[in-house]
C-alpha cells in the first residue's frame, strides 16, 4: 500500500526500496519504520512510500515501547537490571571495605557500555528502564551511560569514553559512607544534614584512590559538583580548574536526577530538563559540555507527539543544530518551523 509519510505508523514496514529526488538510496525494503527512520524520510523530502499491508484487526499502538526498535529491549534490560543490583553489592562493599574491586566495576559496566550502540533512542531508553525503586543505583548506573555518551560526543575516544563512563558509575559512589536516613529522607535536608551529604564527594576520592590507579575517575567524583561559577562544592573552584572529566558528569547527574521518580519527587517534562540544562550553561555548568549534550539529545525527539501552549498538538519533525528548542513541527498537514515562526511554544513532549 503506498502512504504518505505523514500518515506512517511505529512498526509499518518498506515493500520496496526508497530513494530520494536524486537517486540516493535512502532506505532498502524490508526496513521496519520508527521515529528515526521516519524522520530521514523527512530530510530527504520523500513525499509517499510502499508499506507491507497493515494487520487491522491490530490498532497503533501509542506507547513508549512502540517508539524503540523491539530488538533492543530483551537484550540491554536485563544487562542493565544486573549493573543495579551489582552496583548495590558494590556499594555495600565499598561502606565495609573502604575499597572496591577494579575488575568487579568492569565486569558491570562494560556489558552495558558494548550494547549501547543498539540503541539511538537515548531518552526513551532511560525512561523505559527507569523505576521508582533502588534511586541511588539506577542513579549511578544511568550516570555511566550517559557520561560514555557525552563523551563520545564531545569527542573522546572510544577507550577513553569507556574510562570516563567509569567515572559517572563510580561519582556517587562516596555515599556509601552517608546514613541512610539521611540519604533517602523524603523531605528536605537541615543544613548540617546537607554539610553531611556533601563529604560524598571526597569520601568518594577518597574510596576511588584507594582501590586503583586512575586519577581522572577519582577527580569526577571529587568534583562532579563543582559548578563554573564558584557555587559548587567541595572546593568552590571555578572554570579551567574544574577537570573536563568532571563537567560531563556533572551535566549528566543533573539530567539523570532530574528525569528520575524518587519519594519526593515526579520526574519532569524532558524538555523542561533540556530547558533548565540550557539555562545552567550561562552560569553554572560548562556551555560547550551542557550544549553539545543538549544537541544529542533533542534528535530523540523527533517522530513524539508534542503539545502546543496554544492548545494545538503535532509532532516534531526535525530538529534544529542551533535553535535547540524551536524544531521543525507538523500539526495536521502543516509544517511549522517554530525557529522561523516565533509564536509558537511546545508545551509538553509525549516520549
Amino acid at each position: 500500500m503506498r502512504v504518505h509519510v505523514t500518515e506512517l505508523q511505529n512498526g509499518d514496514q518498506l515493500s520496496n526500496d526508497t530513494f530520494n529526488n536524486y537517486g540516493l538510496h535512502v532506505l532498502s525494503k524490508g526496513t521496519i519504520l520508527f521515529s528515526h527512520e521516519i524522520s530521514r524520510l523527512f530530510q530527504h523530502q520523500i513525499e509517499y512510500v510502499d508499506i507491507d499491508e497493515r494487520n487491522a484487526a491490530e490498532p497503533e499502538k501509542r506507547t513508549l515501547e512502540s517508539t524503540i526498535n523491539p530488538k533492543w529491549l530483551p537484550t540491554v534490560q536485563p544487562i542493565y537490571e544486573n549493573a543495579v543490583k551489582s552496583f548495590e553489592s558494590l556499594f555495600s562493599k565499598a561502606s565495609d571495605q573502604g575499597v572496591i574491586d577494579d575488575s568487579e566495576v568492569s565486569s558491570m559496566l562494560q556489558p552495558l557500555l558494548n550494547n549501547l550502540q543498539l540503541e539511538r533512542d537515548v531518552v526513551s531508553m532511560l525512561l523505559l528502564l527507569n523505576t521508582k525503586d533502588d534511586y541511588t543505583y539506577q542513579h549511578s548506573v544511568q550516570v555511566g551511560m550517559l557520561s560514555y555518551y557525552l563523551a563520545t560526543w564531545v569527542g573522546y575516544t572510544d577507550e577513553d569514553s569507556a574510562q570516563i563512563g567509569k567515572a559517572g558509575f563510580l561519582h556517587d559512589i562516596g555515599k556509601c559512607r552517608i546514613k541512610d536516613d539521611i540519604l533517602n529522607k523524603p523531605g528536605r535536608l537541615s543544613d548540617e544534614e546537607f554539610e553531611e551529604v556533601k563529604k560524598h564527594t571526597i569520601y568518594g576520592h577518597e574510596i576511588i584512590n584507594k582501590s586503583f590507579d586512575e586519577p581522572f575517575v577519582a577527580i569526577g567524583a571529587l568534583q562532579h559538583h563543582e559548578r563554573n561559577d564558584g557555587t559548587g562544592y567541595p572546593h568552590g573552584i571555578t572554570g579551567d580548574k574544574i577537570h573536563p572529566v568532571a563537567k560531563i558528569i556533572a551535566v549528566v547527574d543533573i539530567y539523570s536526577a532530574m528525569i528520575s521518580q524518587r519519594v519526593y519527587q515526579e520526574k519532569r517534562d524532558l524538555l523542561f530538563v533540556l530547558k533548565e540544562l540550557y539555562r545552567l550553561s550561562f552560569k553554572e555548568l560548562d556551555p560547550y559540555t551542557a550544549h553539545t549534550f543538549i544537541k544529542h539529545m533533542m534528535p530523540n525527539f523527533i517522530g513524539k507527539k508534542i503539545d502546543l501552549v496554544s492548545g494545538e498538538s503535532g509532532m516534531i519533525i526535525m530538529t534544529h543544530p542551533t535553535e535547540f528548542f524551536r524544531p521543525l513541527i507538523q500539526i495536521d498537514d502543516q509544517f511549522i518551523d517554530m525557529s522561523i515562526e516565533r509564536d509558537y511554544e511546545i508545551q509538553h513532549v509525549y516520549i
